[in-house]
Order: C-alpha cells, then sequence, then structure tokens
C-alpha cells in the first residue's frame, strides 16, 4: 500500500512540476494557481451533466474552465488591468462560482470543498479499477498516468515550439509559430493535470507541485532539458521524502510530501552551485581573500 501511494505521489509531481517548469520560465506560475481553483465550476457543470464523479466529463468540464481562465486572464491583461490584479479577479470570481454551484446544486454528492481542496491520498489504494471482472488498480494512478503521458506525448511533439515561445515570444512569431495556440495547448495540460491530481493531493497541494519542482530545478540549471529533468526527480524525492516524514510524524501524507519539496527548495536555494546564497557567499569571500593575500604580498 505504501508503495501505491508513493508512486501515485511521484507521479503526480512528475506530471505537474513538469508543466512547472514552463510556467516559471514564462512568469506564469501565479496562472498555475488560478487555474487549480478556476476549473470547481467545469467539475460541477460535468457532474451535472454526466451524474458521475468518475467520468472523463469531469477533466473535458474542468480544461475547458481552466482554458476560459485563461482566456479571461489574457483578456483583461490586453485591456489594461494589472497582469496580477487580472489573476486575482478571474480566479477568485470562477471558484465563487463553483462553490454556490456546489452548494445549490450538488449538496448531495461528495463534491464537498474538502475533496476538491485538500484531497486523500491515504485512501488511493482502496479505490480501484475493474476492467472486464479483472481489477486493474487503484484509479487515481491510472487518471495521473494518463494526464502525465498525454503531457509527455503533447511536450514531445510541441518541444521546439514550446521552447521558442518561452523564451522569445517576438521571434517565435516571427518564424510563423501560433504563439496563442501554444499558450492555450500548455494552459490546457496544465488544466487537465491540475484535475486529473486533485483526488490523490487536492487543488492547494496541487499547486506546490506545479511550481516547487520547477522552482528548484530553476535554481540548479539554466538548460530547459535539465531542468525538466531535475523537476521530475524533486518530485520522486518528495513523494518518497513526503511519505517517510508521514509515517514519522503521523501527519497528513500530502501536506508532508509537499513540505518534504519545499525543503529540497530551501536547499537549493542556499547551495545550489548557479544561484545559491551560501555558494555565492563562498564565492565572494574567496575573492575577498585572495585579493587581500594579493595586497600583502605586494612589493
Amino acid at each position: 500500500m505504501g508503495m501505491t501511494i508513493i508512486v501515485t505521489g511521484a507521479m503526480v509531481a512528475v506530471a505537474c512540476g513538469f508543466l512547472g517548469c514552463f510556467l516559471i520560465l514564462r512568469r506564469l506560475a501565479m496562472v498555475g494557481d488560478a487555474i487549480s481553483h478556476a476549473v470547481l465550476p467545469g467539475i460541477v457543470v460535468a457532474y451535472l451533466f454526466s451524474g458521475s464523479l468518475e467520468s472523463v466529463w469531469m477533466l473535458l468540464g474542468a480544461a475547458a474552465f481552466g482554458l476560459l481562465c485563461t482566456f479571461l486572464i489574457q483578456t483583461l491583461s490586453q485591456q489594461g488591468v494589472q497582469h496580477d490584479a487580472a489573476i486575482s479577479v478571474t480566479f477568485t470570481f470562477l471558484f465563487a462560482v463553483g462553490v454556490i454551484m456546489i452548494s445549490l446544486f450538488a449538496r448531495q454528492v461528495h463534491l464537498d470543498l474538502d475533496h476538491v481542496l485538500y484531497g486523500e491520498i491515504a485512501y488511493v489504494p482502496f479505490n480501484t479499477w475493474t476492467l472486464f471482472g479483472w481489477e486493474i488498480g487503484p484509479r487515481a494512478m491510472w487518471i495521473v498516468g494518463a494526464a502525465l503521458f498525454l503531457s509527455l506525448v503533447v511536450v514531445g511533439l510541441l518541444y521546439k515550439e514550446l521552447k521558442v515561445v518561452t523564451f522569445d515570444p517576438q521571434m517565435a512569431a516571427a518564424l510563423g509559430i501560433p504563439v496563442l495556440l501554444i499558450h492555450y495547448v500548455l494552459m490546457g495540460l496544465v488544466s487537465v493535470t491540475t484535475v486529473a491530481s486533485f483526488e490523490s493531493v487536492g487543488a492547494i497541494l496541487v499547486v506546490a507541485m506545479l511550481i516547487v519542482p520547477g522552482a528548484t530545478a530553476y535554481l540548479l540549471t539554466d538548460k530547459l532539458e535539465w531542468m525538466l529533468a531535475i523537476s521530475a526527480v524533486v518530485g520522486i524525492l518528495s513523494s518518497i521524502c513526503g511519505y517517510w516524514m508521514a509515517l514519522w510524524l503521523d501527519a497528513s501524507i500530502a501536506g508532508c510530501m509537499t513540505v518534504a519539496a519545499g525543503l529540497l527548495f530551501i536547499l537549493a536555494f542556499l547551495f545550489s552551485p548557479l544561484h545559491g546564497v551560501v555558494t555565492r557567499w563562498l564565492v565572494r569571500r574567496s575573492l575577498r581573500l585572495t585579493t587581500t593575500n594579493g595586497e600583502k604580498n605586494a612589493p
């Protein structure tokens, strides 16, 4: 059971961190936070149409509202509203609409705020899928795995376009790359991955997994390829260390995984060979000593 939880947590962290690298490099980290909240009305609408919490309609509904959130943020920003204000207004409005819809239409089902916000990864091994009479494993692993596979395929196919759009949108437009389409493809992947991870770790912790592994990788390398790989490694380490921390403390597993990711970020922030605070202090200290010794030894 422990291995199932660790693998599920690692898949969530890798799927979110992988996309989070692009959000960080494009200075869209808070957009991930906004999408993770704004998909709530899409989940409710999908439930009202399908009558189920386990259908692909949930992913489609969430993805639709994630794209709607992105569209509203971009439209407001282009019309002169400050970018951070556009993000705040959009996601709080859509999240509030979702809360009202739950209270009006979905009060009797297990679609409460705790389910959406916090999730519970400890229950993942007990909720399994059965196909043709055969039990094929935890449902969350299949859903998160499908979201991760989709992200890997799309990013693999559009890697060059995503890279150019991420670092130089003007150059991408000059080369004929559909910048806006690539932007919405990325936001659609973020939306699908976010809602796929809800059941395991909840919306609030998905935000951490979207940002922290990518931010840690950003401190350790200047190359996008390595940043994607390091973010995946950080996500896996966060899952493993967080699980054992939760056993030791008898605390929330998802919360401990996020704390573990935060601790890894702090280590990178302090000791990164490129941008670490302690590393830079040691380099400056070494330069001062070298300069001082040179002056003393000068004739």
